[in-house]
């Protein structure tokens, strides 16, 4: 199974803007162990988290037909620590999109305090130039994936048109 890391969007404009939500809870193992008795969220979590909604964002761009893969992290910047009981919110941008690759920024919140900004480049996988050969099979946005992602967005919003 795949490591889902969002809980829903709270808004999807294809091609432009998302934001994803992430509820912190104790119930999550990372928690326990980072720090022990001062549970926070770890930073990489966080990168993890905005890498996937800008990473569906990008994907969506392309009608989910590349292999989006994060290439990598340009900028990570973090000014507050996320406990249990938090909600984070994963405010992703598209600032260009080429044939080859994708490069996104975004900030991190909770609530209205900025907890992070981040910058990503995505590679499209089949579109490089490094001559590798990839499966043909688009194993980032499997049919699996796709039917979870229709799920993503909170009741009475308009659904994500995949």
């Amino acid at each position: 199974m795949r490591w889902i890391w969002l809980d829903r969007f709270e808004e999807f404009v294809p091609g432009v803007r998302a934001v994803g939500l992430k509820n912190v809870t104790l119930a999550e193992d990372h928690l326990h162990d980072h720090f022990p008795g001062f549970p926070v969220m770890p930073a990489s979590l966080m990168i993890e988290g905005m890498a996937q909604t800008a990473g569906i964002l990008v994907g969506h761009a392309r009608n989910f037909e590349e292999k989006v893969i994060l290439a990598k992290v340009k900028r990570a910047v973090f000014y507050q620590l996320v406990r249990p009981g938090d909600q984070i919110r994963f405010v992703a941008h598209i600032e260009q999109v080429h044939d080859a690759a994708a490069m996104t920024g975004g900030e991190i919140r909770c609530g209205d305090e900025l907890v992070g900004e981040v910058e990503l480049v995505f590679s499209h996988i089949d579109q490089n130039i490094s001559g590798l050969e990839f499966p043909e099979e688009n194993f980032v946005f499997t049919e699996d994936f796709m039917a979870l992602l229709k799920t993503y967005t909170p009741r009475g919003a308009e659904r994500i048109r995949l």
